[in-house]
This record gives C-alpha cells, sequence and structure tokens, in this order.
C-alpha cells in the first residue's frame, strides 16, 4: 500500500525550505488552521515548513502540481519533487511526527478508496462542518521561521 506521489520535474521548492517537506494547506479553514497548529506544536524536530495556499510560495506550489489554489481539493505535502495529496499527505505528515502520532499510520491499512472519499468528503465540507476564519492563521513568533 504505498503512497500514491504526484511527481514534477521542475523544481518545486523555495531554497529556503531545502530538505524540508513543505505542508501546504488552508490558512482561512478552522480545521487546517488547528492541524497547522498541532504540527508546529507536536514536530519538535522542525522536519515540517508550512504554507498557506493563499500565500505566495503555498499558491506557487500548488499550481507547480496542477492543483487551482482558488478552488483546492486537498493539502499538499510537498518533499522535493513529489507532492502526497489527501489521506496519503495526512498520513505522511502524522507519521513523520513521532510517537505516539506515528500510530495513525494503522490507516494505511485502509484502502485509498476508502481513505480518500472521506477525505474528499471533509476537504469539500470543510467550512461548512469546522468554519471559516476572518483573517489568515498567523503562528506564534517562535513557529515564524517555519513558515514559507
Amino acid at each position: 500500500m504505498g503512497e500514491r506521489a504526484y511527481v514534477s520535474e521542475a523544481p518545486a521548492l523555495p531554497a529556503h525550505a531545502a530538505g524540508h517537506p513543505v505542508i501546504v494547506f488552508d490558512g482561512m479553514c478552522v480545521l487546517c488552521s488547528a492541524n497547522a497548529q498541532f504540527v508546529l506544536k507536536y514536530d519538535r524536530k522542525g522536519h515540517f515548513r508550512l504554507a498557506a495556499m493563499q500565500g505566495e510560495v503555498g499558491s506557487a506550489l500548488y499550481r507547480h502540481f496542477g492543483i487551482d489554489p482558488a478552488d483546492p481539493d486537498t493539502m499538499i505535502v510537498v518533499d522535493g519533487n513529489k507532492a502526497l495529496r489527501d489521506s496519503d499527505g495526512v498520513l505522511a505528515i502524522y507519521g513523520a511526527l513521532g510517537w505516539p502520532w506515528r500510530a495513525l499510520s494503522i490507516f494505511k491499512l485502509v484502502p485509498r478508496a476508502i481513505r480518500d472519499p472521506f477525505y474528499r468528503f471533509v476537504a469539500r465540507n470543510r467550512y461548512r462542518i469546522f468554519g471559516r476564519r476572518e483573517t489568515c492563521f498567523v503562528p506564534r513568533p517562535e513557529y515564524m521561521e517555519r513558515i514559507l
């Protein structure tokens, strides 16, 4: 049950993110912003960088991988020239956070044909279910170097 990666031959990451996977998320979504805060807090090794899809880096990465930043249907985790999306992206994030979050990798045993429709349902209805922020997510000062 390997991850499904979308590969691009062009360089995808800004130079200052080299060596760090980048999570591109919806900074206006309450659920997405809460998840970004969670990652910043529990990614104690500083493995990930984050970019809101509303920003320059995030929207460029979405376009780079063929996703319309004005109407995204997924968050992505960009690592080098590949991007993981949908449930593969989420599971990659939690798998990299270490214990106990890595235990969520057990959901890789659930076929993607079941995981992804559930993910897409939540993604399509994220504002209706969880709400929309008035302003884009702004992290605490100690996390600013990890925001692109």
